[in-house]
């Protein structure tokens, strides 16, 4: 039997000549996939962008590199790509329909890599929850809360929902309202709030000086509040112990932190004595 005979031999409905054809054809395209990726792979890797976003391209490149390939095999084995490209596209229209939330999250999880409203590290409000966070993945976004839960939070909720990011700015201010009696000048209170910010020694100076100030009168005192500037990471540090120091700054001063009482008259009633 000749070398032409045996590629003409059939089975089924290819012929080993296009089944050789198609092995070699799917081994070329194999080899110059990975040389391309590779190529492509150090390229990406060289840019500024995100981990992530590098590994959603990568992963993006290789599924279209895969997807020409299997193409260009099925014609080597004289298959009409038309009706391959026709059904994958069906498939791929069920497969999206069936889906669409979690490719919403991908896109979305991409949006957010590309426009970096966070990143891995940042403590951050998003859709009501507070944490740190820990993985932006392809659907959710994972957020570590300081109580050590871990909560995945959709990607679709992150890019429609308002973010806070507390972790951007090197600096924070902390804003505290305290009420004290109408019994104590205006004066000797806001000293002693100053004094109080002085004593925790954790606020700076800039880009703004301590301030207090008469916030409003309420019906049995009169509230106050006092702002200073600290470093991000020192935030809570400095809340807490500046609340324990205007306690301990007010007894100093005799202020009285005053709360909401209701005094009540006793009338005698005289017809029934």
């Amino acid at each position: 039997m000749k070398f032409r005979d045996i590629l003409d031999y059939a089975i089924g409905d290819f012929t080993v000549g296009k089944i050789l054809a198609a092995v070699i054809t799917f081994v070329i395209c194999y080899l110059v996939i990975k040389v391309i990726f590779s190529l492509l792979s150090k390229v990406i890797d060289k840019t500024s962008l995100d981990i992530a976003l590098k590994r959603y391209i990568k992963t993006g490149i290789k599924i279209i590199l895969w997807f020409i390939t299997a193409i260009i095999t099925v014609d080597a084995l004289g298959v009409s790509t038309t009706s391959f490209v026709a059904a994958f596209s069906v498939i791929g229209l069920a497969a999206s329909l069936a889906v669409q939330d979690s490719l919403s999250n991908l896109a979305s999880g991409f949006m957010l890599l590309v426009t970096k409203p966070f990143k891995i590290g940042d403590f951050v409000e998003i859709d009501g929850v507070t944490g740190t966070v820990n993985i932006i993945s392809l659907i959710h976004t994972k957020l570590l809360t300081a109580d050590n839960k871990m909560v995945y939070v959709p990607n679709s909720k992150v890019i429609s929902a308002k973010i806070v990011n507390y972790t951007t700015e090197a600096e924070r201010r902390v804003d505290i309202e305290v009420s004290a009696s109408y019994d104590a000048p205006i004066s000797t209170v806001r000293e002693a709030l100053l004094k109080a910010v002085e004593k925790t020694e954790l606020f700076e100076e800039t880009p703004e000086k301590p301030f207090a100030a008469v916030l409003s009168y309420d019906d049995s005192s009169i509230r106050y509040v006092v702002k200073a500037w600290t470093m991000t990471d020192k935030y809570w540090q400095a809340y807490y112990a500046l609340n324990e120091e205007i306690k301990t700054e007010f007894d100093e001063y005799g202020i009285e932190m005053t709360y909401n009482h209701i005094n009540v008259h006793m009338i005698e009633d005289k017809k029934n004595r």
